[in-house]
């Protein structure tokens, strides 16, 4: 196989920032897959785990109609994917993932894990998380 990508993260010091985008956009394939992790049928997965998103535009490129995991609320962000534990702060599916999960980053660094550093650093604290304040 191809030689394993050294990467300058880690998942385990984040309180799941990537977890909490708003749209995580799921396939046919990764309703199967996730089907299959839980034990339950395509249909029911799909109904129990997801919800579709649409966005309506006269711009048909701004026009959105998708599939996305249903969300719960969070402490730290508000809302999460409905499948992150928030007290341990770690993915319950991470082996039937979707697809966009698994290829998150998509890199050897990650933004907000580099932010994260960055901040925990400046505040001497290495359990900080920088809230959004609004």
């Amino acid at each position: 196989g191809a030689p394993a990508v050294k990467v300058d993260y880690d998942c385990g010091q984040c309180p799941g920032y990537c977890c909490s985008y708003p749209r995580i956009v799921v396939t046919d394939e990764d309703i199967k897959r996730l089907a299959k992790h839980l034990g339950l049928s395509t249909k029911k997965a799909q109904t129990r785990h997801t919800r579709r998103y649409k966005f309506k535009s006269d711009d048909p490129l701004e026009a959105v109609d998708e599939r996305i995991l249903k969300h719960q609320k969070d402490a730290i962000y508000g809302s999460i994917c409905g499948f992150f534990d928030t007290e341990k702060r770690r993915c319950t599916i991470y082996e039937g993932r979707p697809e966009v999960c698994r290829d998150y980053p998509s890199g050897k660094t990650c933004g907000y894990f580099s932010f994260l550093k960055f901040e925990r650093k400046q505040q001497g604290d290495k359990t900080f998380i920088p809230l959004v304040r609004g």
